[in-house]
């Protein structure tokens, strides 16, 4: 019988722990893995990616849409610090992650050796690092016991990203004894009773309570108890920035998301409320305005902060009452937490409904292009599981301000969007949307997040993935423009992009590559995309002159919409 050697075991191990697809960029570090997935190519897809900035997106993209670790393959030095954007994308927004880095053989190690570089100080795990471990795996016989602890550690408490160093001559040593060890699961961590007892009773002396969710390790059952506690207290909710699909943007006790433009009636509810009770959120710079709406380090509301992590509590904010708790145990707590049969803020409850509805109404702005209207097609014609995706620039507020999630309550995770605001991410996470659920993916892009990843497209056509790509091509850093012209308004230098013919790109890919101009062309391109077996790429070319008049430009961007101190 053939010896089983480390690199085979490491995909058994991968196996083991339900991991159906690894997202890379091969080298020569781990070919022993390489030939695993060969051996268990009926198991297990390695999808090859095109840079792996590229294919850390898209496992980031994968432990966002399943919860569990997003798996991701590299080689040494320039591989893995091409990855890094997709861990520290990982680490701040709260998501479970696996970085595999194959390194440099163990007899060529600290003599810096092609590529080697030290792995721990560069990730640097910490409360400012990018990863929750980092570990090397020198011993063959334990990587079954390595990649547990980095399951484990990527999904409990605060998920968040683990970095495995692989050494090259290891991946091929014999493995004698070695198994892989049982599917490893989330530990649940259950409020405190006399906790709840403490946050009922802040409930009952509220008059202006207001919930904020989001932030990572939500499930469809969690989300569905979030909303029977809302229900049964009749509170406001609120989504955190970049987490709009945690509470039903439909339902009638929805307030908005409170994050980048977040709309005036929102930012001026929190201000008033008397008691926030923050589920999941970290709490940090976007959603808080800056830390200005919730004043740090002690806000002038009544503060509930229920968070996984101990480490995460009282870290910035001094809570009134802090609650560790994962969202699973969280939410089913909640929801059985007794109201009394009246309650004296349902038209509190109402009007942050309506702020939300009034900034809905959309706004006449210049030009031949209304955002607005492109976005109640997309509402109209994209199925409700739909995952709707984008990188980072003033383009993605649009979808943010427009687009209504059902989200994790009817199933499905719908949205992805990096909180740490990487650029180039909507591309890569589309399309790993695409491959690993078969959903409908739409991407909007700003013409130079796409040049980020534009090359993502090829894995996408080469793993027979489809995604549909709106790009806004303004011919520049729109948001860096936006905050160029308020700061240094006569000294435009740097945002400029002289952009490639994006349809002619797209279709060099194998993609559709169309182009409009007018709001009324939208529809049927859009109709067709969603019709066609290929990916479509949409180039919507906005005109130059409106764009680049001073003035105008934050009006066509929705400068509310940008960091700002509402």
């Amino acid at each position: 019988m053939k010896t089983k050697i480390a690199g085979h075991l490491l995909v058994e191990c991968l196996l083991a722990q339900g991991v159906t697809h690894a997202f890379g960029v091969p080298g020569e570090s781990y070919l022993a893995v390489l030939d695993g997935f060969h051996l268990h190519s009926d198991a297990i897809r390695f999808v090859t990616c095109r840079q792996e900035g590229g294919a850390a997106f898209m496992a980031e993209a994968q432990g966002k849409l399943t919860g569990r670790p997003g798996i991701c393959f590299v080689t040494r030095g320039p591989g893995a610090t091409n990855a890094s954007i997709g861990v520290h994308t990982a680490f701040q927004d709260s998501t479970p992650m696996v970085l595999f880095v194959g390194d440099v053989a163990s007899d060529t190690r600290d003599r810096e050796a092609f590529q080697e570089m030290d792995y721990t100080h560069f990730f640097g795990p910490s409360t400012k690092g990018m990863a929750k471990r980092v570990e090397r795996v020198d011993d063959p016989e334990r990587l079954p016991e390595y990649i547990a602890r980095a399951f484990a550690t990527a999904m409990n408490g605060r998920p968040g990203p683990v970095v495995l160093v692989l050494p090259e001559d290891m991946l091929t040593q014999p493995v004698q004894k070695a198994q892989a060890l049982p599917r490893v699961e989330p530990v649940q961590a259950w409020s405190d009773p006399g906790a709840l007892r403490d946050l009922r009773n802040l409930l009952l002396a509220a008059q202006k309570p207001l919930v904020i969710c989001g932030g990572g390790g939500w499930t469809v059952q969690a989300a569905q108890a979030l909303q029977r506690f809302a229900e049964n207290w009749q509170l406001p909710v609120a989504n955190a920035f970049r987490f709009q699909d945690t509470f039903d943007n439909h339902h009638a006790q929805y307030a908005g998301d409170v994050g980048i433009g977040i709309s005036p009636a929102l930012a001026q509810c929190v201000r008033e409320s008397d008691l926030v009770v923050a589920i999941g959120p970290r709490l940090g710079e976007m959603t808080t305005g800056g830390y200005t709406m919730l004043q740090a380090p002690k806000t002038a509301q009544k503060l509930v902060h229920i968070h996984g992590s101990a480490e995460e509590l009282n870290r910035v904010y001094q809570a009134d009452l802090a609650i560790l708790s994962t969202m699973n145990a969280a939410a089913r707590s909640l929801e059985v937490l007794a109201a009394p049969p009246e309650l004296t803020w349902s038209d509190w409850t109402k009007q942050a409904h309506q702020g939300y509805l009034d900034n809905l109404k959309p706004q006449t702005l210049p030009g031949d292009v209304d955002m607005p209207e492109i976005v109640a097609m997309l509402q109209k014609h994209l199925p409700v599981d739909s995952v709707v995706t984008n990188g980072a620039g003033n383009f993605a507020s649009w979808m943010h301000r427009f687009f209504k999630h059902h989200g994790l309550v009817k199933g499905h995770k719908t949205q992805l969007a990096p909180t740490v605001g990487a650029m180039g991410y909507g591309v890569p996470a589309g399309i790993a949307a695409n491959i690993l659920t078969g959903r409908v993916a739409f991407t909007i892009a700003g013409d130079g997040d796409f040049l980020m990843n534009g090359q993502e497209l090829a894995t996408a056509v080469q793993h027979g993935a489809k995604s549909i790509i709106l790009v806004l091509n303004n011919g520049m850093y729109g948001t860096i423009r936006m905050h160029q012209e308020r700061e240094y308004p006569t000294h435009v230098t740097g945002s400029q992009l002289k952009n490639p013919d994006f349809t002619a790109l797209a279709q060099a890919y194998g993609y559709v590559g169309v182009r409009m101009h007018k709001t009324d062309q939208f529809e049927a391109l859009l109709l067709a995309a969603l019709a066609r077996p290929e990916g479509t790429l949409i180039e919507v070319l906005l005109d130059p002159e409106v764009i680049t008049t001073r003035g105008t430009l934050q009006a066509i961007t929705q400068s509310a919409l940008a960091k700002q101190k509402v």
